[in-house]
Order: structure tokens, then C-alpha cells, then sequence
């Protein structure tokens, strides 16, 4: 009864009280550390709440509860993370007539939230947007090269190239491309692609020869010029000793004719000991 009165009694007071209530809670909103906002009154934007700052401390730049006007003033939400957006699966055709099936990825960030609304309205916008400036820019730039160059270091530079190409474009969007990646670059399936192999595995071949004859001609340089240092060695020592070089080389002889294991046992050498080749052997009184 006492709180029927009280209603009764207080009714446009309470009634106001809580129409103020909402009022308040719909002038109040969050922006959390992940989204930038930007404020829209009227349909022009006004303000920007939490904007992307490269190097920044994190909480530092305005997030939190903030404060707008009901009705007249609403907010669009930006995601202030990395966004990555895929490309359809495209067909390219190299300068070696190669049709390469590509897919690649690029990962942007905004960086302009006022730009961005006023030419894409969202970020899911401008992935759409992204989407096909990114199949065209990649297109153009591995119609330049060959399939073997997507191997090759030279990928890179490709790469560099691309994400240029699509950031200039991404500019009008408020957005900067970070990065520009292929996850496969493959031959379709069947004749094209066994041509290619065997066209590899040939090229492998050639430089595997090539390399081959290579290494066989420094070793006949090597060898030729190790053969003339000997032969220098020994006309130096037969011309400084004469006599000691003479025993050196009969010792050479010797050793390659009985010692050499091949011939054990399998030959028989039948001479003098009266034989010019044994006297080496008789020292000095036999000579």
C-alpha cells in the first residue's frame, strides 16, 4: 500500500528519472584497445576516438568510455588490428607461357579512418575493394616474369613490387598494405605440368655436365701443373747432385718393381747380377 502511494505520490519524478537514465546511457559508449571510431554527425565525420598511431603505447590513445550526442551523432566502428584479405584463386600467365595457378594474400591496416569512411563506409568495403586491385597488380607483375623465377630469390623482389603497387591503390582508402604474400604458385595439373618438369630435370642435367666438365678441366690443370713442379724439383736436384738423384730414382724403380703388392707372388724377373739395373745394390765396390 505504502509503495503504491509513493508511486502515486512521485510518478513524473521517477518517470523523469529514469528517462534521464537512458538518456545518459545512450550518450555514453565503449571503444575498446582494438577499434578505432570515427564520430559521424549528420552524415560528415567529426572526430576520430582511439586513432591508429605507429609507435604508440599501448591504452594511450583515447580508448575507453566516450561520449557522443543520441540521435544526432552515431559511430562507425574500424578495426585498428591487422586485416588480411584473400585473393581468388587466379590464372597467370608468364613469360615463358606458363599458365601459373596463383594464391596470395595481402594484410592491411587503416591508417585514415575519415578516409576510409567517406570513400569505403567499412572495412569489410574495403577488403572488397582490395580484392580484385590485388589479382590485377599481381597479375601484371608475374606476367613480367618466368615460372623458374618464382623459385628463385628474385620472388622476393616480385613481392616487393606487388605490395607497392596495391598500397598506392589502397591509399585512397585510408588503409596501408603491410604485406603481400603467395601461398602457392603451382602449374595446373597434366601436360603442362610434366612439360615443366622435364624441362627442369634438363636444365638440372646441363648444369650438372657443365659443372662435371668443369671440375675435370681444374683437375687436369691442377695435375699438369703439379707434374711440371716435380719435374722442375727433380732437374733441380739432378743438377745440384747428380749421383744422389740417380740412387733416388733407382729406389723408385725398386720399389715399384718388388714391392708393389699387385705383383706378389704373380711375377719373375730373371737378370745378371752382373746387370746394370742392380747396381745400386753392389754400393760402391761394385761400381
Amino acid at each position: 500500500m505504502a509503495l503504491s502511494s509513493l508511486w502515486q505520490e512521485n510518478k513524473a519524478a521517477l518517470v523523469a528519472a529514469l528517462g534521464g537514465i537512458i538518456v545518459l546511457l545512450s550518450c555514453v559508449t565503449i571503444v575498446p584497445e582494438t577499434e578505432q571510431a570515427v564520430v559521424v554527425r549528420f552524415g560528415e565525420p567529426v572526430r576520430v576516438i582511439n586513432r591508429f598511431r605507429p609507435g604508440a603505447d599501448f591504452g594511450s590513445t583515447g580508448a575507453g568510455l566516450i561520449f557522443r550526442v543520441p540521435m544526432a551523432e552515431r559511430l562507425v566502428r574500424i578495426d585498428k588490428r591487422v586485416i588480411s584479405v584473400d585473393m581468388d584463386r587466379q590464372q597467370v600467365l608468364s613469360t615463358d607461357q606458363q599458365r601459373i595457378e596463383v594464391d596470395a594474400y595481402a594484410r592491411y591496416r587503416i591508417i585514415d579512418p575519415v578516409r576510409m569512411v567517406r570513400s569505403a563506409g567499412t572495412t569489410e568495403r574495403v577488403s572488397e575493394q582490395l580484392q580484385p586491385i590485388l589479382s590485377s597488380v599481381l597479375r601484371q607483375e608475374l606476367g613480367k616474369r618466368t615460372f623458374q623465377s618464382l623459385l628463385t630469390a628474385e620472388r622476393g623482389q616480385a613481392m616487393i613490387n606487388i605490395r607497392k603497387g596495391l598500397d598506392r591503390e589502397a591509399r585512397e582508402y585510408g588503409a596501408q598494405v603491410i604485406d603481400v604474400r603467395i601461398k602457392r604458385a603451382d602449374l595446373p595439373d597434366g601436360t603442362p605440368l610434366e612439360s615443366a618438369f622435364t624441362r627442369m630435370a634438363a636444365a638440372r642435367e646441363q648444369e650438372a655436365t657443365t659443372i662435371i666438365a668443369q671440375g675435370q678441366k681444374n683437375a687436369q690443370i691442377i695435375r699438369a701443373t703439379a707434374e711440371a713442379n716435380a719435374a722442375k724439383v727433380y732437374a733441380d736436384a739432378f743438377g745440384k747432385d747428380p749421383a744422389f738423384y740417380d740412387f733416388y730414382r733407382a729406389m723408385q724403380s725398386y720399389d715399384t718393381t718388388f714391392s708393389n703388392p699387385k705383383n706378389a707372388g704373380n711375377s719373375t724377373i730373371l737378370i745378371s747380377p752382373d746387370n746394370d739395373y742392380l747396381r745400386q745394390f753392389k754400393g760402391k765396390a761394385g761400381q
